[in-house]
């Protein structure tokens, strides 16, 4: 591994980022797994995590590197702004180059990803050290080196095609999930979208009911299917004028002068008075369809 050379402080988005240069090749700009996280805006353990569920991704001296497991010293790893606490407890501390970043990226598959993943390139990667190299006559050397020379530039050559597949294959495939993600979530909304409009009144109480108990998860929950029932109700009273509560008081009352026990009766609720009404039940659907619509269930 080359030596890891800490130049100035680089403001990017806000955030003062160390400018490293080396590990896989001389000049060439890196970038730390914690640098990513804060950029990013996220925890270093999920970063770390999203590389090692997918190490098959990364070629190890090429796009990753890490640090825990080399032979770099402690003093260099606090020198690149590590804690002792944090070193210790570190299982990884990754390093990766341009191309290791540009298929981290795509594994984040997030509109925000894809803004800073830009930004990195053109305002961190992008401004490379110049290299100054001392220019000299090929046709000087002997045959020999001068055949060297060209394998070793057919050599390079290859290398950096095959760096610019991957990366082009990286893109492809980060495009092609994002767009199998909105597939799918497409998908998933048309068929929630079948399954409430298809709500009908044979088996009304058990499809609404669904419908209620997704409406209360999207908000928080299950503790919010009472307030979501309860809108139900509000909204029954407002649009169909109905008293529910004085229906279900006569239904008791009337079961009671068939006397029928009061327990049964004290079992009877708001659903059982719809249950009665053929138009208080279509109400009931339609209110509750509208309210999958609203809360984007549907």
């Amino acid at each position: 591994m080359n030596n890891l050379v800490l130049k100035e402080k680089q403001e990017f988005i806000g955030i003062q980022i160390p400018v490293i240069e080396g590990g896989f090749g001389e000049n060439q700009k890196v970038i730390l797994g914690k640098t990513i996280a804060e950029i990013h805006e996220l925890r270093l353990d999920k970063i770390n995590s999203l590389i090692n569920n997918n190490l098959e991704e990364f070629e190890e001296g090429i796009d990753i590197l890490d640090l825990k497991n080399s032979n770099l010293t402690e003093v260099s790893l606090l020198e690149l702004g590590f804690t002792k606490q944090t070193i210790a407890n570190s299982k990884n501390i990754y390093l990766l180059s341009e191309q290791g970043y540009m298929a981290l990226v795509g594994l984040m598959r997030t509109d925000k990803a894809k803004e800073i993943r830009r930004k990195l390139r053109r305002e961190y990667f992008a401004m490379k050290a110049e290299i100054k190299e001392n220019s000299f006559d090929i046709s000087e050397l002997s045959p020999e080196l001068q055949m060297f020379n060209k394998m070793l530039q057919a050599v390079a050559k290859s290398e950096l095609e095959q760096k610019r597949i991957k990366q082009q294959l990286n893109e492809v495939n980060y495009h092609a999930l994002e767009a199998k993600e909105k597939a799918d979530k497409s998908i998933e909304e048309i068929q929630a979208m079948r399954e409430v409009v298809a709500t009908n009144t044979t088996n009304w109480r058990e499809e609404c009911r669904k419908i209620i108990v997704k409406i209360a998860h999207k908000l928080g929950g299950n503790s919010y299917i009472h307030d979501v029932q309860t809108e139900v109700y509000s909204l029954m009273r407002t649009r169909l004028r109905c008293k529910l509560d004085v229906k279900l008081t006569n239904m008791r009352r009337r079961m009671a002068e068939e006397g029928i026990c009061k327990s049964k009766r004290d079992k009877k609720n708001y659903l059982d008075v719809i249950e009665d009404d053929a138009r208080l039940k279509e109400g009931y659907i339609a209110i509750v369809k509208d309210l999958a619509f609203k809360y984007g269930v549907a």
